[in-house]
């Protein structure tokens, strides 16, 4: 049997373990689109920075009174991408996110399903 641990992080198959053991959880999410800048070496041998950014969503799930955050990392993208290659980028993380979705809904726990914005082309 699966005890809850208050130290962090956890992870979503612990709280889907939980749920599966009975638990009542309650649970959120945001989502974020986070700018970061990756240091490549170019051929000359010297670092150049270079933007980017990462599709995260941090998950909140309240458990017998108490608060737990798992964040998830689900894409990192280039930030000189083209539009095209943007849209796949965020079809592809919201693939992702519904995996996520069905496994918590699966155990019982529901949560309003956000996804990240589509991109015309």
């Amino acid at each position: 049997m699966t005890t809850i641990k208050s130290e962090m992080p956890i992870r979503l198959e612990e709280v889907i373990s939980w749920a599966r053991e009975g638990k009542k959880i309650k649970a959120s999410v945001k989502l974020s689109r986070e700018p970061i800048v990756e240091v490549v070496l170019v051929e000359a041998g010297y670092p150049q920075p270079t933007p980017a950014y990462l599709l995260n969503a941090e998950y909140t799930f309240e458990v017998d009174g108490k608060s737990y955050k798992v964040a998830k990392t689900y894409l990192r993208g280039s930030g000189s991408e083209s539009v095209k290659v943007s849209a796949a980028n965020r079809n592809v993380t919201n693939a992702r996110l519904k995996m996520d979705y069905d496994r918590l809904r699966q155990a019982g726990i529901d949560l309003k399903e956000k996804y990240f914005e589509k991109l015309k082309l």
